[in-house]
């Protein structure tokens, strides 16, 4: 039988008020949310309440949305994605080092996050029961972009920043080039990644 896939999630901002807007959104599309304002609340958290995944806000007063993540990679395996107004070179970098499912740019709606959210739990729900062996629950409605990879929906953010795009018309982009180029999706994603991450290198003239 299949189901719409709802999960536990960490959402973590220290701007208020994008806080109580994802939360109110993610709880009215069906999740449990749990909310923290600042790094050390969200890994007490974490510890407490095993969230299926976390939304992280990259740049906040104490930890950061990086200290967070590498924390959460270490000692719970919560998997996570990060919500950010940025993304320069050394910044797109770091998020694809750190293994977050996805990377995108602020300003959002949470009509753009919660088809990002539900990719990330299909994944993650089909990694499990791969590695238990078990048979693979499929979401009712799954998102256009459920098989895509994290290389994917991080590019896809990153074209959203670089042409102001919405999300759907950024993964429409990538996907367009992709086709144009020949090559999948993924293998698309990881050259704009790595030419993001060339822009990063130190100039050595």
């Amino acid at each position: 039988m299949m189901q719409n896939l709802k999960g536990k999630i960490l959402v973590v901002d220290d701007d208020r008020l994008v806080l109580a807007t994802l939360a109110h959104g993610l709880a009215q599309a069906g999740h449990e949310v749990i909310d923290a304002d600042n790094g050390d609340d969200a890994i007490l958290l974490a510890h407490e309440h095993r969230p299926d995944l976390a939304l992280l806000d990259i740049r906040m007063q104490g930890r950061s949305g990086f200290d967070v993540a590498a924390y959460l990679r270490e000692h719970t395996q919560v998997p996570f994605m990060f919500l950010s107004a940025f993304s320069d070179p050394q910044t797109v970098a770091q998020v694809k080092a750190l293994g977050a499912v996805a990377y995108l740019v602020k300003p959002l709606d949470i009509g753009q996050i919660l088809p990002v959210v539900a990719t990330a739990l299909v994944a993650l729900q089909t990694r499990r029961a791969e590695a238990a062996g078990a048979a693979v629950l499929v979401a009712t409605d799954p998102p256009a972009d459920a098989a895509a990879g994290p290389e994917s929906l991080i590019a896809t953010g990153i074209f959203m920043q670089r042409f102001s795009l919405p999300r759907a018309a950024a993964l429409e982009r990538l996907q367009r080039l992709a086709t144009t180029e020949r090559r999948s999706l993924d293998k698309q994603a990881r050259r704009v990644l790595e030419a993001v991450e060339m822009l990063a290198l130190p100039d050595r003239d």
